[in-house]
């Protein structure tokens, strides 16, 4: 957007196939660009909100797993938004999978609300507290053929079903519950996530893992493909999380989003924290220098 404000004389906008309209530069806003391009208005595209930080929920130290995690060590605290910034290739997303047994750790130590975990699998992550919205919603974190119901039940299917059966009435009540909670726009929980636009499709992957009642949730690109009204109500949608004392750790290629969402800052070059910034501690500039460090610095 700050591009756009930059180098454009004149900026049309385009949505859902149809001309919107074609503003002169100098004399529109950025709210004005996007009202045109959500087709409707957005108060805020970052509402952060600030909650009480509260005591150790997530205590990881030294781990080390599949090819690129080594020696990470860092707290995630009851309340807290943890970005994690750093380039492509350095890191972010396998160390999301380690803590979620998708590539298990080979050592290091992972303590979770005290208790200390081995994680062998995303279902020995998902018992313990730990739930995970990959980057690729599309194949990694839906089944877009499949209704909504199915879809936000899938993370506990094993909960609702005694004996091998499907108990339908509490599988659509869970699924209604998810539905209305994250605001998924659609016809009803029977319609194919498929037919969904990305941001609801998001709204969908995030509800089904909220309803494993964890106490972490890992948002891998939570805002990826998906449009600013929808990244607007994402951000929001973390803050009422956070508020109710889930804990997050996000991670974010989008620089602004991670300065912007984060209450700390891990930063991650050649699979290693190379820098852990405050909200106060990291700009533009801190969190670029230490993507591209070497050797692991402190702050």
């Amino acid at each position: 957007m700050n591009e756009i404000f930059r180098i454009a004389d004149r900026m049309t906008v385009l949505r859902d196939g149809s001309w919107i309209g074609t503003r002169e530069a100098a004399s529109t806003t950025e709210a004005d660009l996007v009202s045109m391009m959500v087709g409707r208005a957005v108060d805020q595209v970052f509402p952060k909100i600030s909650v009480p930080i509260g005591g150790p929920v997530l205590q990881v130290a030294g781990l080390t797993g599949g090819p690129l995690v080594r020696d990470a060590s860092f707290t995630l605290h009851r309340g807290e938004i943890l970005g994690i910034a750093g380039l492509v290739g350095s890191g972010r997303t396998e160390l999301a999978q380690t803590l979620f047994g998708i590539t298990p750790a080979k050592s290091g130590t992972i303590r979770l609300n005290g208790q200390d975990l081995r994680i062998g699998s995303p279902r020995a992550a998902r018992d313990a507290g730990i739930a995970y919205v990959p980057e690729d919603r599309g194949h990694q974190g839906l089944v877009k053929p499949m209704t909504i119901r199915e879809n936000i039940s899938m993370a506990v299917l094993d909960r609702i079903s005694p004996a091998g059966f499907v108990r339908r009435a509490h599988e659509a009540q869970l699924a209604r519950r998810g539905f209305d909670r994250l605001g998924v726009r659609a016809a009803g929980i029977e319609q194919p996530v498929g037919q969904l636009s990305g941001g609801n499709q998001q709204k969908v992957v995030i509800a089904k893992w909220l309803e494993t009642g964890p106490s972490v949730l890992i948002l891998d690109e939570p805002t990826r493909g998906i449009d600013v009204g929808a990244k607007s109500e994402i951000h929001r949608l973390m803050g009422e999380m956070v508020s109710r004392g889930l804990s997050i750790i996000m991670i974010s290629s989008e620089l602004p989003e991670v300065l912007a969402m984060s209450d700390r800052i891990l930063v991650i070059a050649e699979g290693r924290i190379t820098a852990t910034l405050t909200r106060d501690q990291a700009t533009a500039e801190t969190v670029g220098l230490a993507m591209t460090a070497r050797k692991r610095t402190t702050a």
